[in-house]
């Protein structure tokens, strides 16, 4: 790595050179961009475009985090902005819809302040070869697996900031959909059947002969569907990678990243998609392999907890026996995003190594699903008759070769963490899955 390129990732952590598969025209992006006349024409302030005469060229780096849209840093002289675009190979239907990504923000941010300001949209595939769209870059604090060495936060202040990424949830329920003019993506009553009957389909479309067939559990999340809670705009992917956090005061959020997922529909069960991220402290050591976000610091919410903290703010009565179709549900829906990855990468769609992990992580999911349909319980301990089932298949080898296994199952345990370690940030392959038309 040149002392340049070391430089740039100081400066903006999570950005790498672009991959030879995914890059682009960056003289054709920089003539689009001299062409644009933004809804706000300050989000282009002090950005140095050039002219046709004198072009200036960003400087593009690739955030190397996350699993769908390609998402590129250009680094132009005065400012910096990021550009969005789908990823080739085959993709699930209504997936990776850049218009409706970008309408959806550019909608939004007048009555949801902690959205980015939208630069433009381009459907031109002469441009680059597929929709796109440019937006400004939010400055700030975003947290991956661990915290950052130097924030040092006490108990106090790291429960203060996962109060507040709660309430940033709760706050974008809350939008009145009517005024921000997205009233049209709420196709009624009836979405969280369309939810399970969805994605139990994306899931038999996606699944390969490597990874269980989930019956058991489409079958449980189909016979103990709740009503529709309420209609709210909905995330679908709330996760601390997600959030944008002010530099001088990282318990305030600032902006809340990649509506890719975005709809109307019921607000619990954005919830429970978002906790099927949330990996605390007393989990075990296989589902902690899964940890991309420090929700497991001490003095963290636990997901009980998150769920009490949401439900005052939202002025809702949830059961812990209520809760548990949506928790369920959340494990599950994660479990067919990684395997909508996996077969991506099972079919050569994708290069990238770490997309390997993938396969196991869906089995894992299966079995974390039956066990908290079974006792009320998902956390899995290694230790006992039932997760050995878990650790054989995740190493992919029959049950009944578990025992000659070196090192018995500790060692099997380590094996899996150290797969699964190279697990990249699961986030929302699919828009159509999530987001309702």
């Amino acid at each position: 790595m040149s002392d340049d390129d070391a430089a740039l990732r100081r400066r903006v952590p999570g950005t790498g050179a672009v991959r030879d598969e995914d890059a682009f025209d960056v003289e054709a992006v920089a003539a689009w961009l001299r062409s644009v006349t933004p809804d706000d024409p300050d989000v282009l302030a002090g950005v140095d475009l050039g002219d046709d005469d004198e072009p200036v060229l960003p400087e593009v780096r690739q955030y190397t985090g996350g699993a769908s849209n390609l998402t590129y840093l250009l680094r132009y002289p005065g400012a910096d902005l990021v550009l969005r675009r789908p990823p080739a190979g085959t993709k699930a239907r209504g997936a990776h819809d850049m218009r409706r990504e970008y309408r959806v923000q550019s909608a939004l941010r007048p009555v949801y302040p902690l959205v980015t300001r939208m630069v433009g949209f381009c459907d031109d595939h002469s441009v680059i070869g597929s929709d796109f769209y440019v937006m400004e870059r939010m400055a700030g604090t975003i947290l991956r697996k661990n915290l950052p060495r130097d924030l040092r936060l006490d108990r106090v202040t790291t429960r203060r900031l996962s109060e507040s990424a709660v309430d940033a949830l709760a706050d974008l329920h809350s939008v009145d959909v009517a005024a921000a003019g997205l009233d049209d993506l709420d196709r009624g009553e009836g979405y969280v059947r369309r939810q399970v009957e969805g994605w139990s389909a994306r899931y038999r479309r996606a699944r390969t002969p490597d990874v269980p067939d989930f019956a058991p559990v489409m079958k449980w999340l189909h016979a103990n569907q709740p009503e529709d809670v309420g209609h709210c705009l909905v995330h679908n992917d709330f996760r601390f990678d997600n959030l944008v956090l002010d530099p001088d005061d990282v318990t305030r959020v600032i902006g809340v990243l990649d509506w890719e997922m975005a709809t109307v529909g019921d607000p619990l069960m954005d919830l429970g998609g978002a906790l099927a991220y949330w990996v605390q402290d007393d989990d075990g050591p296989l589902f902690k392999a899964f940890r991309r976000q420090p929700t497991n610091a001490p003095g963290m919410l636990t997901r009980r907890q998150v769920v009490e903290r949401y439900a005052r703010r939202a002025g809702l009565d949830i059961t812990d026996e209520q809760w548990r179709f949506y928790e369920v549900f959340g494990l599950f829906r994660l479990a067919v995003i990684a395997q909508q990855i996996n077969h991506r990468y099972y079919h050569g769609q994708t290069t990238n190594p770490a997309f390997r992990a993938f396969r196991p992580g869906v089995a894992f999911l299966e079995q974390r699903c039956l066990r908290l349909i079974r006792t009320g319980d998902g956390r899995l301990s290694p230790t006992r008759i039932f997760p050995k089932d878990v650790i054989g298949e995740l190493l992919g080898v029959p049950r009944v070769a578990l025992p000659l296994l070196a090192g018995g199952v500790h060692d099997a345990r380590g094996k899996v963490a150290g797969v699964l370690g190279g697990l990249p940030v699961v986030g929302g392959l699919a828009r159509g899955a999530g987001g309702e038309r």
